[in-house]
C-alpha cells in the first residue's frame, strides 16, 4: 500500500491565505512566521500526552465556572480557536478567554482575546515561554496570559500592568484576573 501523501504546504503565506489554506487540511495548524506549522499530528507518535489533555479540559472547566458566576459578557474557548497576531503569525492556544459579542459558529478567529493559556508540553515548551509569550503581548486586548506546567505543577501568570508586563508564579487556590473581572479556583486543576 502507498504511503499517504503528504499536504501541500507553500512555504511562505500570508494569514489570509493560510486560513482558507488550513480550513482544507486536516488537523490543528498554526501560522510562524508565514509557514503553516501542524500541531497534534495524528500520524506522529508524540500526540498530546493524557496529561497534557486533562489539564487543558480543567483549564476551560474553571473558566466556565468562573464566567457563568459572571454578569459580564463573555466567554471561553477550548483549543481550536485561533488567535490572530499579525499577517505573518497565528496561535492556536489551549484555552481563550475573550470579552464583547459571541463568535458566531463559523468563526476561527478570536476578536480580542483578553486570556491566553498555553498547557506545557515537551515539544513546544520553549515556545509557548519564549515568542508566543512576546507575541501574545503584542496584541493590546491580551491582559493575562497563564502558562501552565501540568508535569511540576505550576502555574505561570504573565499580566499586563499598564505598559509594562509582569510575572509571577500562581501558589494558591485562587488567581483573580481584572479585567475581566474572574476568580479562578485552581485547587482542582492538577487533581
Amino acid at each position: 500500500m502507498p504511503a499517504a501523501k503528504k499536504p501541500d504546504r507553500p512555504q511562505k503565506m500570508d494569514f489570509d491565505e493560510f486560513i482558507l489554506w488550513a480550513e482544507e487540511q486536516e488537523g490543528h495548524w498554526e501560522l510562524h512566521d508565514g509557514v503553516p506549522v501542524r500541531l497534534h499530528d495524528p500520524a506522529r507518535l508524540h500526540s498530546e500526552r493524557a496529561g497534557h489533555i486533562r489539564v487543558k479540559h480543567k483549564i476551560a472547566n474553571i473558566f466556565e465556572k468562573a464566567i457563568g458566576n459572571k454578569e459580564r459578557d463573555c466567554e471561553v474557548l477550548a483549543d481550536g480557536a485561533t488567535v490572530r497576531i499579525d499577517k505573518n503569525i497565528s496561535y492556536d492556544p489551549d484555552a481563550v478567554v475573550y470579552s464583547g459579542s459571541r463568535m458566531g459558529n463559523d468563526d476561527i478567529v478570536v476578536p480580542d482575546p483578553v486570556i491566553v493559556v498555553e498547557v506545557l508540553s515537551p515539544s513546544t515548551a520553549w515556545r509557548d515561554v519564549g515568542e508566543k509569550l512576546a507575541d501574545y503581548f503584542r496584541l493590546s486586548s491580551v491582559a493575562h496570559y497563564l502558562i501552565i506546567d501540568p508535569d511540576n505543577r505550576h502555574v505561570m501568570h504573565h499580566y499586563r500592568d499598564g505598559e509594562v508586563v509582569s510575572a509571577e508564579a500562581v501558589n494558591r487556590d485562587h488567581l483573580s484576573l481584572d479585567p475581566p473581572g474572574l476568580r479562578l479556583d485552581l485547587a482542582e486543576l492538577f487533581v
